[in-house]
């Protein structure tokens, strides 16, 4: 994609015949796009046209964002490839696998009791028998898991000495 010319080029070497847009996705939150257009007799004969488009008159547009967006996009893959965002992300996957867990495994989506004090009554008791049978799993000759590291916030605390509350001090001292 060669922004500056407007143009695209496939890897068979053939540069598109139009440019159009950014337009505006049925989405409201979806970012929008520029569309590039080959023609006809730029893909009938192409030998990789099989590969490349299933469309019946043998053309193809291709759909990609503006620059901006485009270069937003490649260094936040980029950036997912680095050692410390993989130790970050991997504190975020236990929690989704978590609330996964909860949501699809016990019914979690949906309450059994009207109002909101007795919803949270039965948001914690699913908690509480979640973590049993965590906890039930593990034979008797496995260690228990090893106490959870202070989250950056109680570093925070204790980095400026600060008292945490009672319920914290066991968490990482």
């Amino acid at each position: 994609m060669d922004y500056d010319k407007q143009q695209v080029t496939c890897p068979q070497g053939e540069t598109s015949a139009g440019w159009h847009g950014p337009y505006p996705t049925s989405s409201p939150t979806a970012a929008p796009l520029i569309v590039a257009r080959f023609t006809k007799s730029q893909c009938r004969p192409c030998p990789a046209r099989t590969q490349c488009t299933s469309t019946a008159d043998s053309a193809r547009t291709v759909g990609f964002p503006p620059r901006e967006l485009r270069d937003l996009q490649l260094r936040v893959r980029a950036e997912q490839q680095t050692p410390e965002w993989k130790t970050r992300y991997a504190v975020r996957s236990g929690v989704e696998s978590t609330v996964n867990e909860l949501a699809h495994g016990h019914g979690m989506r949906r309450c059994r009791y009207r109002g909101q004090g007795k919803a949270h009554i039965q948001h914690i008791l699913t908690a509480i028998a979640v973590n049993i049978e965590r906890l039930s799993g593990l034979s008797p000759a496995e260690e228990a898991p090893r106490p959870r590291q202070p989250t950056a916030f109680q570093n925070y605390l204790d980095q400026r000495e600060i008292p945490r509350l009672k319920s914290w001090r066991n968490l990482g001292s």
